[in-house]
């Protein structure tokens, strides 16, 4: 959102907390037209604040009080939680964290007006750009009753798309939602595998509510389930040591960047950099290491240049 629209908002709450505006004294003293005063006030309503319109006087005041106490916010607080609610807040960036947005606007709301106005203005000279997300558009009921059973301990009975075995169905025990990797996940028990698992919102394809209740085990944890995994599916087995060398082109690149939690880098006389990791499961990382193509070599274990190898050969037979 613009710094001027930011302002413009303000100036709008400002004057429906102190007065009863028409639509004119609205236009006029924000110097936009009638139709952009519509727009506004109904983005308003929809971050939670209640406009009330008078038809008989053709006036508008705000119903509920959103003059709060002083905020002991600094100018740099603000400036970052108000740009972090408002790249998050939308389809965009993390879907379905809408009441980031609106969260937004009524600390806006909150601030003095002097305040305000240097945030909006500072606020828009730093943007966040993630990677492409899913947007999950027509999973938004499947992410609110996963959200509503976790939060009243229910188990959701679920049918499964698995990319690599037939669909599924199975009770789950939904331990925790996560945004990850451009989407969303629920870790789970799932009473089929008898196990915690990984599952991914935009493959349940049926959902359901049972009135099963469960218990979160003690002493879980996401850090318990993940262990070393590259990222968010752990695999069987014992952790394993991987080291990767990178090219001068992005070693120091890779070197810069915060991957894991057991990452150690080594520069080499030659420029490259060796890249080593504990991981629980090879196969994620695998990926990870493919998409720098010929900049990086998987020195070991035997077992990741197996499974790196048969994904090469793969390849080859594609541009053969």
């Amino acid at each position: 959102m613009s710094d001027v629209k930011v302002i413009r908002l303000l100036k709008l709450l400002s004057l429906l907390q102190t007065g009863r505006p028409n639509v004119e004294m609205l236009s006029s003293a924000c110097n936009v037209h009638r139709r952009t005063v519509f727009r506004d006030l109904d983005m308003l309503r929809r971050s939670g604040f209640v406009i009330h319109f008078d038809q008989e006087q053709g006036r508008y005041s705000i119903v509920n009080n959103v003059v709060l106490p002083e905020t002991q916010f600094t100018v740099e607080e603000a400036i970052a939680v108000i740009t972090l609610c408002f790249e998050t807040g939308d389809e965009i960036h993390v879907p379905f964290l809408q009441a980031a947005r609106s969260a937004a606007i009524k600390l806006q709301g909150m601030l003095p007006e002097r305040i305000a106005e240097q945030v909006g203005r500072q606020g828009s000279t730093m943007q966040i750009l993630p990677e492409p997300v899913n947007p999950l558009r027509e999973y938004r009921t499947i992410f609110d009753t996963i959200a509503a059973a976790q939060q009243n301990r229910l188990a959701v009975r679920i049918s499964y798309k698995s990319p690599i075995e037939p669909e599924f169905r199975t009770l789950l025990h939904p331990y925790q939602l996560i945004f990850c990797r451009r989407s969303w996940y629920v870790i789970a028990r799932s009473t089929l595998h008898r196990e915690v698992r990984t599952f991914h919102i935009g493959r349940i394809t049926q959902l359901e509510t049972t009135d099963i209740e469960y218990q979160v085990p003690y002493g879980f944890t996401l850090r318990k389930y993940f262990r070393n995994a590259w990222c968010i599916i752990p695999e069987p087995g014992p952790d394993q040591e991987v080291t990767i060398r990178f090219s001068p082109l992005v070693g120091q690149n890779v070197s810069e960047v915060y991957w894991h939690r057991t990452q150690r880098t080594v520069r080499n006389p030659d420029g490259t950099v060796d890249f080593h990791v504990t991981v629980s499961g090879l196969h994620e990382i695998s990926w990870w290491i493919l998409g720098y193509g010929k900049e990086a070599e998987a020195l070991g274990p035997p077992a990741l240049r197996d499974i790196i190898r048969r994904h090469v050969a793969e390849l080859a037979k594609k541009y053969t």
